[in-house]
């Protein structure tokens, strides 16, 4: 059963009305001060759960923590031996398990994103202003804890509504049992299942010990039973990808002349879903159909890939055909039902005007989740049957991988072509990998015990 009251928020349901975000990415070296202010933290009640939230306040605060952070604040990090994956951290396991080589290898990382840390402090606000003001009290607050902030970064819901790039971002997200925002189509979100003979339904919620410690998971299995400190604490990927909006726009441009409808149709072939999130599969490229002139539909994730096996509709490269295939693996969604994540990323732009994204995903295993999808579906082409490519949109290059080349199969018996830049779009600038424990956890950390 969900204990909503003890999970953190912004896990199970985004923060609809906070689109504003400060990472306070923080460090430490006083262990009773920090143990003291997250206590206070606690008691104060200021640390936002997914309890039913009424009228929303104009912050909110999440907070997480690394395996040195929790190493400083308890004596025995026992519980968590077991997730290598956390206890390396993502600096040792980027090149290996993520593929980030070339110019997204660690050692080209901002200098702030080398550094350890040992907690990420999350202001959430209504208003940009709401939020920096917070931000900035709780740096003073932190400072006279003894606690440092590293690397302060803001993140904003631009107006658009999208990214960077042009396209909406983070809608499709696993259905979890006793989760509804209320907006969505369960349909295509979940796990696909043979039709119910009654209902008719074939799709299943996806079970809420894949995201979240001490439930039920898709295997049956309870990761993290009998260990109150994991119990509905969950595993966070904090990511800063820069974007090259300006290359992505000139290659897009070079490769189809100054055709808007051709510039339209080859971005989706790359994304594998128009600008407004309305998949290939339901809206073809060469139907009347213009993937901007409105918003999506309740159905928009209502779809698989049966139809289309073959990716004339939908490139098997296609970068969000990649990082969540459904049912292009065979036998439905069986070999993909456990890697799903929760996605909770905000673009960035910085004071020197570099855009991007923040990326930050939640998962009960890094390894099986997180890093399947970036370090084996992104970044190998195996399981798709595309050999040596990468996701043409996110790949990074470096002097064994000069370019990154993409197949577009062709329709109606036609030969496929083939895409190749020699530009880097999306660079990995730094990122960490956390724990963000329930409230009787922190409590638990609070107190040493």
């Amino acid at each position: 059963m969900i204990a909503p009251e003890d999970i953190q928020g912004n896990i199970l349901r985004g923060y609809a009305r906070h689109l504003h975000a400060a990472y306070l990415l923080t460090r430490f070296d006083d262990r009773e001060q920090a143990r003291a202010f997250i206590a206070r933290l606690v008691d104060e009640d200021r640390i936002a759960t997914e309890r039913d939230w009424g009228e929303p306040p104009q912050t909110r605060l999440n907070v997480a923590f690394t395996h040195s952070g929790l190493q400083r604040l308890r004596e025995d990090p026992a519980p968590f031996a077991r997730f290598t994956d956390f206890c390396e951290g993502m600096r040792a396991r980027a090149r290996a398990e993520l593929g980030d080589l070339g110019a997204n290898d660690p050692n080209h990382w901002d200098r702030s994103l080398k550094e350890e840390i040992h907690a990420l402090f999350t202001v959430y606000g209504r208003s940009g202003d709401v939020r920096r003001d917070a931000a900035r009290a709780l740096t003073r607050e932190l400072s006279a804890a003894g606690m440092a902030v590293v690397h302060h970064q803001c993140a904003d819901l631009l107006k658009s509504g999208r990214e960077h790039f042009g396209y909406r971002d983070g809608f499709s997200q696993p259905a979890l049992p006793g989760v509804s925002d209320g907006r969505r189509s369960r349909r295509g979100e979940g796990v696909q299942q043979p039709r119910l003979r009654l209902t008719g339904e074939a799709w299943r919620d996806v079970k809420l010990g894949e995201f979240v410690l001490g439930h039920e998971d898709e295997d049956g299995v309870v990761p993290g039973k009998d260990e109150p400190l994991l119990l509905n604490g969950t595993f966070m990927v904090w990511r800063k990808l820069r974007q090259d909006v300006d290359a992505f726009t000139r290659w897009i441009e070079a490769e189809a002349g100054d055709n808007k409808d051709a510039q339209n149709v080859l971005r989706a072939k790359i994304l594998g879903r128009w600008p407004n999130g309305d998949s290939l599969v339901r809206h073809p490229a060469g139907v009347a159909y213009n993937g901007g002139a409105r918003g999506h539909d309740l159905k928009v994730n209502d779809f698989t890939y049966a139809a289309d096996a073959d990716g004339v509709r939908c490139p098997l490269g296609a970068h969000v055909r990649r990082s969540n295939p459904r049912d292009a693996l065979g036998f439905r969604t069986e070999r993909t039902r456990r890697n799903r994540i929760i996605r909770r990323g905000l673009p960035y732009v910085d004071r020197d005007e570099t855009r991007g994204l923040i990326f930050v995903c939640f998962n009960a295993s890094i390894a099986r989740q997180f890093e399947q999808i970036q370090g084996n579906w992104l970044m190998d082409g195996d399981s798709f049957g595309l050999g040596a490519e990468r996701d043409f949109l996110t790949a990074g290059l470096d002097p064994g991988q000069p370019s990154v080349r993409m197949t577009i199969h062709g329709d109606r018996g036609r030969p496929p072509s083939f895409v190749t830049r020699t530009e880097q779009f999306v660079t990995v600038r730094g990122g960490h990998y956390l724990f963000v424990p329930g409230l009787a956890a922190l409590r638990m950390i609070a107190g040493g015990g």
